[in-house]
């Protein structure tokens, strides 16, 4: 391996913390070209629209971290012919799925309109959004496999690059196609497939080494069952977790409804901090999910324990950047979401939990990255488990005593329950790599 140092950290981080910061830019260009329309009906199809498809397509987002792992391992090891099939194997699972669901797209689609109905014009103009934005899904869920290769890698300045291209065209083609040829929501679509197959196309070639020398030794591993089981391991283990969590954040939102429209509203406000802090401190978590999965790979016991030790300091550094952040410019972030003079009030509340998540949840998302690096999914599903099961018991005391007060703390106790479960099996992490060696 290279010298761990903090600089690398950075220069693993530093783009994904950018290229994260681009993703909400293309969903408010997306909305404000449809809404140059002038028509509601639009913005409700084009926004249902990409909810069902990011739906759909979040189920197989194990694929980014399993293949982040498995390629930096592979890296570590020094062995270039199982790094190319790591990213091989993906790519037609990637490719098999997809192709799954636009086959299935009738079905799905119908399924889903049956039980979330929206008004007749609503439904036709998002059934054409998504009768476009389908023939994507090969390229999109393929892209995952690509983006964890290149994280795994250390090659984070090519997933920036990546991101800024589909970003960049679909937001140059939306206000072609909507604005200047007045295609509507097709247009919105449309813009998005491009940019969807031409982002596939630029990321082969950005991991164009692997179909090189390589590739028919890679070829011939691609059956290995060795390597076939620890992917669908990695894989169960990762999906599992990612659902758990999913419906602890969708109970959260249930649970808010209950205290009226008002809480319910600053809740929603306030979810976007998060959302800011996971944006931010992500890139963290993928230096771990990199250096952990090399040093795993290298059999190196020390270089595993220091590269947890430096994404954890950088990760800790982040999150108190971020509470002093929200801390002092939390009340103008809120007016800037919100005009409703009774949301901002009730957001500003509760405003010193956000000030306080950064600082609670960030070892459990960089000790996630480090988990994924050292492929521990078993371990880091259990703790999940484990966290889940604590979350239900603090929603079943500080509820009823405390309110929404206690829905905001009984998600601190999820994280803060994390990261001590993960700490606990954290020496597993060090004795893998010092096991890899004894063998």
């Amino acid at each position: 391996m290279s010298r761990l140092t903090h600089g690398r950290v950075i220069r693993i981080a530093g783009p994904i913390v950018l290229s994260n910061a681009t993703v909400p830019l293309l969903g408010a260009v997306d909305t404000a070209v449809i809404g140059q329309l002038g028509e509601a009906a639009p913005l409700g199809a084009v926004g249902i629209g990409a909810v069902i498809l990011a739906t759909l397509y979040w189920a197989f987002g194990f694929l980014r971290m399993s293949t982040s792992g498995l390629a930096a391992q592979a890296q570590g090891a020094g062995d270039m012919a199982e790094r190319s099939a790591v990213l091989l194997r993906a790519l037609i699972v990637g490719a098999l799925a997809g192709l799954a669901l636009v086959v299935a797209q009738v079905a799905l689609f119908g399924a889903v309109f049956s039980l979330a109905p929206a008004s007749a014009e609503v439904e036709g103009l998002a059934r054409q959004y998504l009768a476009i934005r389908i023939w994507g899904a090969p390229a999109t869920i393929a892209l995952y496999a690509l983006t964890g290769w290149l994280v795994g890698l250390e090659r984070t300045r090519g997933v920036l690059v990546l991101q800024l291209w589909q970003n960049g065209l679909n937001i140059g083609l939306d206000l072609w196609f909507v604005i200047g040829l007045g295609w509507g929501v097709p247009g919105v679509a449309a813009a998005t497939l491009i940019a969807e197959w031409t982002g596939l196309a630029l990321g082969l070639w950005l991991a164009r080494d692997a179909f090189g020398p390589v590739l028919r030794a890679a070829l011939a591993r691609l059956a290995d069952r060795v390597a076939l089981g620890r992917m669908f391991t990695a894989s169960r283990d990762i999906m599992a977790r990612t659902v758990l969590l999913q419906l602890c954040f969708t109970s959260f939102v249930f649970l808010g409804a209950r205290f009226g429209d008002v809480t319910l509203a600053a809740n929603q406000v306030l979810m976007q901090f998060l959302e800011i802090t996971a944006y931010a401190l992500d890139g963290f978590a993928f230096a771990a999910e990199a250096l952990i999965g090399q040093a795993v790979g290298a059999r190196s016991a020390v270089e595993t324990r220091r590269a947890g030790l430096l994404c954890m300091q950088w990760g800790f550094g982040g999150a108190v950047g971020l509470a002093v952040v929200f801390g002092l410019a939390g009340p103008a972030i809120i007016n800037l979401m919100t005009t409703a003079p009774e949301v901002r009030l009730a957001a500003q509340d509760y405003l010193p939990w956000l000030i306080a998540a950064p600082l609670i949840g960030v070892a459990a998302w960089v000790y996630d990255g480090i988990f994924i690096g050292a492929m521990l999914t078993g371990d880091m599903l259990t703790a999940t488990l484990v966290s889940v099961a604590v979350y239900a018991v603090a929603l079943a005391v500080l509820l009823p005593a405390f309110g929404n007060h206690g829905l905001w703390a009984a998600l601190m106790v999820l994280n803060g329950a994390r990261t001590v479960a993960m700490w606990q099996r954290y020496p597993k992490v060090a004795a893998k790599a010092g096991a890899k060696a004894a063998a």
